[in-house]
């Protein structure tokens, strides 16, 4: 049996903003976002990105990368790592509490609730 949480609570929003497919944003602006630089929060993930618009999930399970401590399961500080994915971080340091539902570390990957 799989364990599945795609899909799970997703929604999304368009933005003008020339980032990375799968990387954490942030808001940049009346309808922009940006890419997230290390210890930043993040509103979301681009799970679209096409020419200077992309598709940012706001809500529900996603998965994205990690660098560093592999993050805690359940509600953990996270912040952005400047490479695209997020962080262990403490509260004061930007981060933000998540839910952490399943990582693998062979990946580097963690699924959180947004």
């Amino acid at each position: 049996m799989k364990v599945s949480f795609e899909g799970i609570g997703q929604w999304c929003a368009t933005f003008f903003g020339g980032v990375t497919e799968g990387h954490v944003v942030k808001v940049d602006g009346g309808g922009c976002v940006a890419e997230c630089a290390a210890g930043e929060p993040f509103c979301g993930a681009a799970v679209y990105a096409g020419g200077d618009a992309c598709t940012v999930q706001m809500g529900g399970f996603v998965t994205v990368g990690y660098s560093g401590a592999a993050p805690a399961l359940g509600y953990t500080a996270l912040a952005a790592d400047g490479l695209g994915g997020v962080q262990s971080a403490g509260e004061t340091a930007g981060g933000v509490s998540r839910w952490v539902v399943d990582r693998d570390e062979g990946r580097q990957t963690v699924t959180i609730l947004l």
